[in-house]
């Protein structure tokens, strides 16, 4: 079943768009909280979160550098049996170097294969990279100290609509809509950058926020980081 909201653009007119699903956070089961913090710490990945809740109910979030997607362990945090969680797909833009890195951070890291990258079993994997370096093509491997897995894939060129293409008609209506929102703040404050206004507006309108909401937003930020505020 397809989602639907409603938006509207900055001339009045209604238009449907698709609820944006996005995958944010992977749950992993781990037998020792403090030793998977210390690993996942190790490889250099951003601790979001260590809140002890309550007791038994302790919950940790870290994030690989440049990814948009996390993980969370800890405590009553999912029944999943440590190390089940399968093989989650990490993709890097060179293999080999991030491979290197890893393996200094102290991860066991699997040399590199191409073929079934996919397969549960190893099996069809070829060793060595990919022919002509192809993308999609070269694998490898490691694991957190619970035998989680995580599959390194070296995307160098994506496939065509694997990457969402922009609704130019949509950002020229938010454009219009922001640079409408900035003349009246403008009007009113002394002297400044325009696109120091512009860009929280249309960040927190491009995360969802209303109009009221980004203009709030905008305003504040005008005045916390520039000290410029409306006379």
């Amino acid at each position: 079943m397809t989602t639907d909201v409603n938006t509207t653009t900055a001339t009045g007119d209604t238009k449907t768009k698709q609820a944006d699903l996005r995958i944010e956070v992977a749950i992993l089961g781990v037998s020792d909280v403090d030793r998977a913090k210390a690993f996942y710490s190790s490889l250099g990945w951003r601790e979001d979160a260590d809140f002890a809740i309550s007791e038994g109910f302790r919950v940790l979030q870290f994030t690989p550098p440049g990814s948009q997607a996390s993980i969370i362990f800890g405590d009553g945090v999912t029944a999943a049996a440590p190390g089940s969680g399968g093989s989650l797909l990490v993709t890097v833009d060179d293999i080999e170097a991030a491979r290197a890195e890893l393996i200094e951070r102290g991860a066991e890291v699997s040399d590199i294969f191409h073929g079934r990258g996919f397969s549960d079993a190893g099996q069809g994997r070829i060793p060595g990279k990919a022919p002509e370096d192809r993308s999609y093509g070269s694998f490898a491997t490691f694991s957190d100290p619970d035998g989680n897995e995580f599959l390194l894939q070296e995307v160098t060129t994506r496939l065509p609509g694997r990457v969402e293409e922009p609704d130019i008609q949509e950002l020229a209506n938010l454009l219009l809509e922001t640079a409408l929102g900035h003349g009246r703040f403008e009007a009113a404050a002394p002297e400044h950058n325009w696109w120091d206004w512009y860009a929280p507006y249309f960040n927190a309108r491009r995360h969802g926020s209303t109009a009221e909401q980004a203009t709030e937003a905008a305003d504040r930020y005008m005045k916390e980081v520039h000290g410029v505020v409306p006379r």
